[in-house]
C-alpha cells in the first residue's frame, strides 16, 4: 500500500553573490577557512533582508539569535577576486530556534565550493534562552505558511 505525500511548504531560498576581496585569501592564494563563516553570515544577512527576518527586527522585538551551532564542509577552494553564490535554505522546524543550511557556488562553473548549516537560538533582553517560539516568529512562520 502506497503512503500519500503530504504538501510540505515551499522551501523559502535566498542566493546572495560575492566577490572573493583580497584580505580573504591566506598565504596558499586561497580563500582562508574562516572567511566561509562570514559567507554563511552574508547568506544569512540577504535572506533576513528578503524574507523579514533580519537581525535588526528580531532585535527590535525583544530578542537575539546567537548561533549555538555551525557546521561546514569544504569541497573546492576559492582564489581572489573569484565571484561566488551563497544559497541559504530556510529549514524548518518546531522547536524554538531558527535553522540554515548552505551551499557556496563558484559562479563561473557552478560547482559547490562549501556546504554547511547553522542553527540560531532565541534569548530575551534578560539573555535567558525561550524555550517555545515568540509570538513574532510564529507570525513570521505563518505569515510564509511554515508549519
Amino acid at each position: 500500500m502506497r503512503r500519500k505525500k503530504t504538501a510540505q511548504p515551499a522551501a523559502l531560498t535566498d542566493r546572495t553573490s560575492l566577490r572573493v576581496r583580497f584580505s580573504e585569501v591566506d598565504s596558499m592564494q586561497i580563500v582562508w577557512h574562516g572567511e566561509y563563516v562570514r559567507y554563511f553570515e552574508d547568506g544569512r544577512e540577504a535572506f533576513g533582508r528578503r524574507y523579514g527576518l533580519d537581525y535588526m527586527s528580531i532585535y527590535r522585538e525583544g530578542f537575539m539569535v546567537p548561533i549555538v551551532d555551525l557546521a561546514c564542509q569544504f569541497k573546492q577552494p576559492l582564489s581572489f577576486g573569484e565571484e561566488a553564490i551563497v544559497e541559504t535554505r530556510y529549514i524548518a522546524c518546531d522547536a524554538a530556534k531558527i535553522q540554515f543550511e548552505y551551499t557556496i557556488y563558484r559562479a563561473s562553473d557552478q560547482r559547490i565550493v562549501a556546504t554547511g548549516s547553522t542553527t540560531q537560538v532565541f534569548l530575551n533582553a534578560t539573555k535567558e534562552l525561550e524555550l517555545v517560539n515568540p509570538p513574532f516568529y510564529q507570525n513570521w512562520k505563518k505569515r510564509w505558511n511554515i508549519l
